[in-house]
């Protein structure tokens, strides 16, 4: 798969942050949710948009 299908970057959105596409959950904040211990499922659970 290509990360160009996964990720989005617009100036309008989250202040141009890559985001996950179509939604404007940061990827940044996804790296950090894992660093902090959450797992791929926790995540995906929690924010619904956010797919495997």
């Amino acid at each position: 798969m290509d990360w160009r299908e996964r990720i989005s970057v617009d100036p309008g959105i989250r202040f141009g942050k890559a985001c996950v596409g179509g939604t404007r959950i940061a990827v940044a904040d996804v790296l950090g949710w894992l660093s902090a211990g959450m797992t791929a499922e926790e995540i995906v659970a929690e924010y619904p948009p956010i797919t495997r």
